[in-house]
């Protein structure tokens, strides 16, 4: 039998019956008399046990799509070996950068190390880890650094164990101690704020330290017993925001930072104890993985509201999350994305899964939990019409003032661009100054812009209503909140499959300047109330269907300096004359010209009539 297929069934066989301790124990570490009872005193123990390391070695004279993940793995351990170790460097208030390109050293060259046997590995992986070990601090007042350093220093005395002399790994343990578990535990004597974040800062701070905890629990019990109670009764702070189906309010990018964390400590928590003490049953979290597959685009770019890139990367927890949840498709994904792939895809690897077309996954979907959508026209298609579009809360951690706003991709490219975030050391960027900046707030955004000012920080836009047919998909969102006016509402539907129409209906008590904004990288040349927009030797058409005296104008999205800049973007927009104290602007994008769009596509039908529209 082929070992690679052994392995992922008893891996489901384990996780299945992780799944059933789970279920079975206590639901909470509080409810046992010592969360640490069922502590493994083998090492490895974090994420990988003893056996799993004797079948991935045979994997990889078996399995060569795991043998060309390892090497590829290899390749990049082989080039740390001859780069210097980390040293300690502040970027602005952080230490971040360091904690993360140690953590990424520690897993390439210990699952080198554990595959191989070669001393090289270990010894580099050494150097590293006195090196960060020598720090003064792990930068506690920026606590991310410590918890992913502290990440860092358990997984290498965990799976480095048995290479280690006896003085190694107390070098390495008095580290993980003195900057890593004492700062976590003083932070909570002290009531440091990310002690009670309900976002990604509490999965990866309780995560991060948990990890490294269970690596010397049976070492220090009492701290780690204390650590792993901590983490485990607080993270349900934030699991919660996945509720009610799998959605992340602070966008793809921070989805990934939240999840993986979770995964990281949830995964550890089964090799080292059998149990997650129900934290994998929290709502929505069965369906996390399918939030990943929907934010993306045919071509690649997410929907990267809030601070996001437009690009997210390796998401190697998309395989834990497969197998534990029984979601196949997942891992399909997975398998399709890893281009510069993680030791965690290599361990947890699986060829199940198919694409989502064949798996039978929706081409719409409405996350009600955090009010996105996502409509598309078909799956594995590069040259597919997808759009992604919000209501939201600006309140949200990360957010930015992007109420209504949407990204359209089309003919194998974006036509309306999110910017995503801008540099996170610009002065105030998470205070006083953020709605100071161009990228953050509704002026950078494909939305309205009302007698030019922002939206409110504190208004939410709920998702009033949601459609789904082969024919005609639709959602609506009440903008009302975010302008202070009487009406500001939106729509955006998909009608066959093929063109985007996208209406405000905006009531004031006050005549105000309204103005319709999408950014785009497209070249644009403007007729009146048409607009070609052309990237390459693609051609997207936008016209304006109400109100008649509207025209289309182009104008600048560069902010001042020292802000980022886009001279490759455009906004283009809807003017209207004169101050309205009620409007109705519809929009019709479509790759197909004026003539050749069908008539129910030119119909600017109000919003209430559009689930009448066929």
């Amino acid at each position: 039998m082929n070992s690679g297929i052994w392995l992922n069934r008893w891996g489901r066989w384990a996780l299945a019956l992780g799944w059933v301790i789970a279920v079975c124990l206590p639901g909470s570490a509080a409810d046992r008399d010592n969360p640490l009872d069922t502590l493994k005193k083998e090492h490895p123990r974090l994420i990988l046990n003893p056996q799993d390391v004797a079948l991935l070695k045979q994997a990889l004279e078996n399995d060569p799509a795991r043998r060309e993940i390892y090497e590829k793995i290899k390749a990049e351990a082989d080039k740390i070996l001859d780069e210097p170790p980390v040293e300690y460097q502040l970027i602005g208030p952080r230490l971040l950068d360091k904690s993360r390109r140690c953590l990424e050293r520690i897993y390439r060259l210990s699952l080198v190390y554990l595959m191989s046997g070669d001393s090289r590995y270990l010894q580099r992986a050494v150097k590293e880890l006195d090196a960060a070990g020598a720090f003064p601090d792990w930068n506690p007042s920026h606590f991310l650094d410590t918890a992913e350093m502290s990440h860092a220093f358990g997984i290498a005395y965990d799976w480095l164990y048995h290479g280690l002399s006896p003085e190694e790994r107390a070098r390495i343990r008095t580290a993980l101690i003195e900057k890593g578990i004492d700062a976590y535990l003083n932070g909570f004597e002290t009531g440091a704020w990310w002690t009670k974040a309900t976002h990604n800062w509490n999965q990866v701070c309780h995560g991060g330290v948990g990890v490294g905890a269970l690596a010397i629990a049976d070492e220090i019990p009492d701290k780690a017993e204390e650590v792993i109670r901590k983490a485990v009764e607080t993270m349900p702070r934030a699991l919660q925001g996945y509720a009610p189906d799998g959605g992340w309010d602070e966008g793809p990018g921070y989805w990934h930072y939240a999840t993986v964390y979770t995964v990281y400590f949830l995964a550890s928590l089964h090799s080292a104890l059998g149990t997650d003490f129900g934290l994998s049953r929290h709502e929505g979290m069965d369906n996390a993985g399918q939030f990943r597959i929907d934010f993306e685009g045919p071509n690649g770019l997410c929907f990267n509201y809030a601070d996001a890139g437009s690009r997210v990367g390796n998401t190697h927890e998309m395989y834990w999350l497969a197998h534990f949840y029984g979601r196949p498709v997942y891992a399909w994904f997975q398998r399709e994305h890893s281009r510069q792939p993680h030791p965690l895809d290599f361990i947890w690897y699986s060829k199940e899964g198919d694409n989502p077309a064949k798996s039978g996954v929706p081409l719409d979907a409405f996350y009600k939990g955090i009010d996105v959508v996502f409509l598309r026209s078909a799956w594995n298609d590069r040259n597919a019409l997808f759009v992604g579009f919000k209501g939201g809360d600006n309140k949200a951690n990360h957010s930015h003032l992007d109420l209504g706003s949407f990204v359209l991709d089309a003919l194998g490219h974006r036509w309306a661009v999110d910017l995503g975030g801008d540099d996170y050391n610009l002065p105030g960027y998470f205070g006083s100054q953020r709605w100071t900046y161009y990228r953050l707030i509704n002026h950078s955004h494909n939305t309205l812009v009302i007698d030019d000012q922002i939206q409110d920080p504190k208004a939410a836009a709920p998702i009033t209503a949601f459609h789904s047919a082969p024919d005609w998909a639709f959602a609506q969102t009440d903008l009302s909140a975010a302008y202070k006016i009487k009406k500001a509402r939106r729509g955006l539907g998909m009608l066959g499959r093929r063109h985007i129409l996208v209406r405000d209906e905006i009531e004031a008590e006050q005549p105000a300047e309204v103005l319709w904004g999408m950014l785009t990288p497209a070249k644009v040349e403007l007729d009146g109330r048409n607009a070609a927009l052309t990237i390459e030797d693609k051609t997207m058409h936008a016209r304006i269907l109400t109100p008649e005296n509207a025209r289309f104008e182009t104008v600048s999205a560069n902010p001042p300096a020292p802000q980022r800049q886009q001279p490759n973007v455009t906004k283009l927009v809807v003017r209207l004359p004169e101050k309205v104290s009620a409007v109705d602007i519809t929009v019709l994008i479509s790759p197909d010209e004026w003539e050749k769009i069908p008539a129910a596509a030119r119909r600017p039908l109000p919003l209430a009539d559009w689930n009448a529209m066929k």
